[in-house]
């Protein structure tokens, strides 16, 4: 049923923005070529309701769904809700990477799910670990740890050389979130 040979790990991690739209990206492109794309969102709640309803129209190949209290964590003291969201997310994820039924999941803002100490580093390399073979793995968010960085085959790290924030300009609906 997989369409991949050989699945690999990718991280998009670094300072600047385009980690998430970079994923997104890889899943329109794996969709135009008849992929199954699962996308699973760590940190963020109810209120991406652009990316959501932008997935929507690539279903039923693309799916997404997110868990998060949509308030913001602090690093050092999250919260209870915090903490429980993201090990659903977790849990979802080996329902979905384990069922053969995607050929990419995307783990948006998993990396800082472990920076924020919402779940702990060990878990997501065992997950990384069990990945069947035939399925693309890719991890988003800032602050990548070197053993992940070790355990992909792809890293990119997005550098800031510019950002409209500099500008006094704040996130745009549609653009930054």
């Amino acid at each position: 049923m997989n369409k991949l040979d050989q699945g690999l790990i990718q991280v998009y991690t670094g300072s600047s923005k385009g980690k998430t739209t970079a994923a997104l990206g890889l899943a329109v492109r794996a969709v135009g070529h008849g992929f199954k794309v699962y996308i699973i969102q760590f940190m963020k709640g109810q209120n991406n309701a652009g990316e959501l309803t932008g997935i929507q129209r690539l279903a039923p190949e693309c799916r997404l769904e997110h868990f998060g209290s949509g308030h913001w964590v602090h690093k050092g003291s999250p919260s209870s809700e915090d903490i429980e969201e993201a090990e659903k997310a977790l849990v979802r994820t080996r329902e979905v990477m384990l069922s053969g039924q995607w050929d990419i999941i995307i783990l948006d803002e998993i990396i800082n799910a472990v920076w924020f100490d919402l779940i702990q580093e060990s878990i997501v390399l065992q997950l990384l670990d069990e990945k069947p073979r035939q399925v693309e793995l890719v991890l988003t968010g800032r602050n990548a740890s070197q053993r992940l960085i070790e355990k992909a085959q792809l890293v990119t790290e997005m550098v800031q050389v510019k950002h409209p924030y500099e500008l006094g300009i704040n996130a745009r609906k549609g653009i930054e979130y």
